[in-house]
């Protein structure tokens, strides 16, 4: 006889949420235990397949063998170009260290390498001219006085006296020269190791710019002034200045220019195409900074604040 219905299923008392969220913990509980029941069969099946492995085939013990050591080689995130590898060892700036590099006087790993974007890292031995370099831990910037008679760079055949000589004790680190003064030019210099900076600064796609007091061998005539701010033709193309004044209208000597090439002896070179020659040069501002308080063939370490000014010193600014 076929059951009749319960009218009243709909009115029985249903399982709270509280009770149904119970239901499916204890489930879920069921559940990992028996997974790990599961996992802990299969260790416990694998230690006695092991067990059984190193016996030998008459019952005795097997001859064991040590495992062959996993030599590992460390790998380096620090990679980059060889150039730029020398210039942050403060041997000297980027565009100097590709020069050197391609007159094979560089060597990596004991090879010669003549190739500037040949990528290395810190654990790889480079040496210039025989001297291993390594990569600076600690960034120095040093603004000097520079006076005359010393010339920018790190190292003279003819012995004559570098920079180098004025800031010697200022540090342990190697620093060099950012940029160049001739030996009769005078003023604000940088020298640093950090190479990126130094780069920066040097390149002229950034348009740093430099502040020159000139002093001539006689007054500068106004048509002379006019050609100057028009732009000048040299043996090794044309030149032009940012700013050009006379720093002392009694005395037409006396000039001040801004210029942001970087081009060998550029400011000397426009005044004597025109006839005049160039009794002293003094450079009174480098990429923002002054020789303010510094005396001639002193220095002094720059500030934070000057660093991060530098980083950001750019195009425009």
């Amino acid at each position: 006889m076929k059951k009749a219905p319960n009218q009243f299923s709909k009115f029985t008392k249903k399982k709270s949420n509280a009770a149904i969220k119970e239901g499916f913990k204890a489930e879920k509980r069921k559940y990992k235990k028996e997974r790990e029941e599961y996992f802990e069969k299969k260790k416990a099946e694998a230690r006695k397949q092991a067990g059984t492995d190193t016996r030998g085939k008459m019952g005795g013990p097997a001859k064991t063998t040590a495992p062959a050591p996993v030599i590992q080689r460390k790998e380096s995130t620090d990679s980059m170009p060889l150039n730029k590898y020398i210039a942050h060892s403060g041997v000297c700036g980027r565009r100097e260290a590709a020069d050197l590099i391609r007159t094979g006087v560089v060597k990596v790993n004991k090879e010669t390498v003549t190739e500037p974007g040949h990528k290395v890292s810190s654990l790889d031995e480079v040496s210039v001219n025989g001297k291993k370099t390594f990569l600076a831990k600690n960034l120095v910037y040093i603004l000097l006085n520079k006076p005359k008679d010393y010339i920018t760079t790190t190292d003279d055949p003819q012995k004559r006296k570098t920079v180098l000589d004025l800031i010697q004790r200022a540090t342990k680190e190697r620093v060099y020269p950012v940029g160049r003064l001739d030996r009769n030019t005078s003023g604000v210099l940088l020298l640093t190791n950090d190479g990126e900076l130094a780069q920066k600064l040097t390149h002229p796609s950034h348009q740093i710019k430099k502040v020159y007091a000139v002093t001539l061998n006689k007054p500068l005539d106004k048509k002379d002034f006019d050609q100057i701010l028009k732009g000048v033709n040299l043996e090794d193309g044309p030149a032009n200045v940012d700013v050009l004044a006379y720093a002392d209208l009694k005395d037409k000597t006396q000039i001040g220019v801004e210029i942001h090439s970087g081009r060998n002896r550029i400011v000397r070179r426009i005044f004597e195409s025109l006839g005049y020659d160039v009794k002293n040069l003094d450079r009174v501002i480098f990429a923002g900074l002054t020789k303010k308080n510094v005396e001639r063939g002193k220095y002094r370490f720059l500030t934070e604040k000057e660093v991060r000014d530098l980083k950001h010193f750019g195009k425009g600014k």
